[in-house]
């Protein structure tokens, strides 16, 4: 009896502590972005009521805004409900397109588009947040040593430099020490508030949602443009949709609940109280908070932190890329795994050199945080709205809810979600249109690769020969038959159901059939990782022709001589070091009718000639690799 309550103990204890683990790691890679918010989002919105003074009801207003702006969009929306709408555990905007891409029927196109735009969104986002983060943390410098203002772009320009030229090294090592340091980093600010929040217990007020909605009416056009300020406490609420594979649910729950939500409310609550004392602190009331003795070490824990949270976006952008590479929206990039046993640290090259370039550009653009923050929140509010759009379609169609319940619950979020985006809306002129153009470029990248390659597919099927027509012509004996030669060739292709164009050439030049010939489609499904259960597909088409499909999640490598090693040991018979893999290379050729602008037509295959090489990409053995080009009109 004692030993059948034990089991039940020690399991509940051992869960326990995984999830207190994995809740402390999702403390610096989820939570890293909106914990910085703290730096310069009541700053900034204090400043457009603070023209003709502070008052105390605008004060304790502006904090009661804040906090239920924290309530409403990360706890309801984002903790306690979008965390529920997962893909085989994954989440993200992609993650949900891909779920409901193959049952949302005639709105297919519409999701597809807000997805891509979604993502975009988010990829603009990655490259605001690093160099507004720095930037804001650097600049308590001037509070310790008031002549280095001058110092400060320079050394946050060598900082953003060194954190992307470490990316390649891979995160691993580093990444233990994030939800420590991250942790620390939001007990300091708790204490912070903590040591101010009876400065005036009047504060306590902002509690009370009633005083948020009274500042918005009382201030009119004044409190709208707020409202843009007030939604920079909430980036980085995307990330905890989009690490939902990383950490699970109920760890990002438990971190949020347990530290990081109270945290951030107490700081809120200290830099008010500040204020409500002295209306001068408002120049920067997240710095004044601290004793002159603590400032230097805030300052190197602030930016500390704000690197991890930028580590965080960073590592975000890379696996969403990933994901759209393997989904069809971007062309293939050279992906290094710099885990052996993790495979969501990825490290892309082209896609870090981008984004340093932007992160850069940004900084010696406007200078300060100041400027920058007015060009933030855009990406943010957009992409939040995509993804409350895209819920609307998953409750609906995965959880059956009705028409009616779905837009009871989504639609005043939805609202809400649009005002703050408005209020974003004004600094269009202001910076506001840097994340605009970003996203609009991704967009306009990713929708033309879709758009490209189905045109290209449509081109190419003309002159394609069916296997089913293909195998018997070519195995008939006749004097004109090919020379058959001992070994396998394995042909990779996209369309399983016609002969590949290297076979077609290898045929025509080299004038040859291998003794066994396997035609090879690799598939990403709409889920994560595929099972081993469904990772092949094999299929006999005649004593020398087989067709196997390997199908891969869109969050797996695709890693083409692993997966037919397993094949193998499956009962495909075949020698590996007497094998070639043939591919087709084509050389696209611009085409006035191809059904694209010339521009768009050009843009698409300087896409394509920068996709990594399949071979690399698909981690083919180099030595049995074999490509035959064609030139293709488009």
């Amino acid at each position: 009896m004692s030993q059948e309550n034990h089991s039940p103990s020690a399991h509940d204890n051992a869960s326990l502590k995984n999830v207190l683990y994995l809740a402390l790691g999702s403390v610096g890679v989820v939570y890293g972005d909106i914990g910085t918010s703290p730096l310069y989002a009541f700053r900034e919105a204090l400043k457009p009521v603070s023209a003709d003074g502070i008052t105390r009801f605008e004060v304790i207003g502006l904090t009661s805004l804040i906090i239920w702006t924290l309530t409403i969009i990360v706890t309801l929306k984002y903790v306690l409900f979008l965390l529920r709408a997962d893909n085989d555990g994954e989440g993200g905007t992609l993650s949900l397109l891909a779920l409901l891409s193959k049952s949302a029927g005639r709105h297919t196109v519409v999701l597809m588009v807000l997805g891509l735009v979604g993502s975009a969104l988010f990829l603009g986002d990655a490259m605001i947040t690093p160099a507004l983060s720095v930037l804001s943390a650097v600049e308590g410098l001037k509070l310790v040593l008031p002549q280095s203002s001058s110092f400060i772009v320079p050394i946050s320009v060598v900082i953003l430099i060194v954190l992307f030229v470490v990316q390649s090294r891979g995160t691993g090592a580093v990444a233990n020490f994030f939800g420590p340091i991250t942790a620390l980093w939001f007990i300091a600010i708790a204490f912070g508030g903590i040591h101010h929040i009876f400065d005036d217990p009047a504060i306590f007020l902002a509690f009370n949602p009633i005083n948020a909605v009274s500042f918005l009416i009382y201030e009119r056009f004044v409190g709208f443009v707020v409202l843009g300020a007030v939604f920079l406490t909430v980036t980085g609420a995307e990330a905890l949709y989009a690490d939902l594979g990383h950490f699970g649910r109920k760890p990002i729950q438990t971190a949020w609940f347990g530290m990081v939500y109270p945290a951030l409310v107490l700081n809120y609550l200290g830099q008010g109280a500040l204020v409500l004392k002295d209306p001068a602190m408002a120049s920067d009331p997240f710095f004044l908070m601290f004793p002159k003795w603590g400032l230097l070490p805030i300052v190197i824990l602030a930016t500390a932190a704000t690197v991890i949270a930028s580590q965080a976006v960073i590592t975000g952008a890379f696996s969403m890329v990933r994901q759209a590479i393997h989904l069809g929206f971007l062309p293939r990039m050279e992906i290094l795994f710099t885990s052996e046993t993790n495979t969501g640290q990825i490290y892309l090259p082209a896609v870090n050199t981008l984004l340093l370039l932007g992160v850069l550009g940004l900084v010696l653009l406007f200078e300060s945080s100041d400027g920058l923050a007015t060009a933030y929140g855009i990406s943010v509010t957009g992409a939040m709205v995509v993804t409350t759009i895209m819920a609307f379609e998953f409750v609906r169609i995965k959880w059956k809810w009705s028409v009616a319940v779905a837009l009871l619950l989504l639609v005043p979020l939805l609202l809400l979600e649009l005002v703050f985006l408005s209020a974003n809306l004004l600094k269009i002129h202001d910076g506001g249109y840097i994340p605009v153009l970003f996203a609009a470029g991704f967009t306009i990248v990713m929708l033309t690769w879709r758009r490209g390659t189905g045109i290209l597919f449509a081109k190419t099927r003309h002159a394609d020969i069916p296997l089913s027509s293909f195998i018997p012509s070519v195995e008939r004996k006749s004097e004109h038959a090919p020379v058959r030669v001992a070994g396998t060739a394995i042909f990779l292709t996209s369309d399983p159901e016609t002969a590949p164009a290297a076979l077609l050439h290898n045929l025509k030049h080299n004038h040859v059939l291998h003794e066994k010939n396997i035609i090879l489609t690799i598939k990403t499904v709409n889920r994560p990782r595929a099972s081993d259960a469904e990772r092949f597909v094999a299929e006999s088409l005649s004593e020398r022709f087989s067709r196997v499909e390997i199908r891969f999640g869109y969050m797996e490598q695709q890693n083409v001589s692993q997966a037919l090693a397993k094949l193998r040991k499956g009962g495909l018979k075949f020698d590996i070091m007497s094998t070639s893999f043939y591919l087709g290379r084509r050389k696209l050729v611009p085409d006035a009718k191809s059904g694209m602008p010339n521009w768009q037509d050009r843009l698409f295959i300087a896409l394509a000639n920068s996709a990594a090489d399949p071979s690399d990409y698909f981690h083919l053995p180099a030595n049995r690799v074999v490509e035959l080009g064609s030139h293709v009109i488009i």
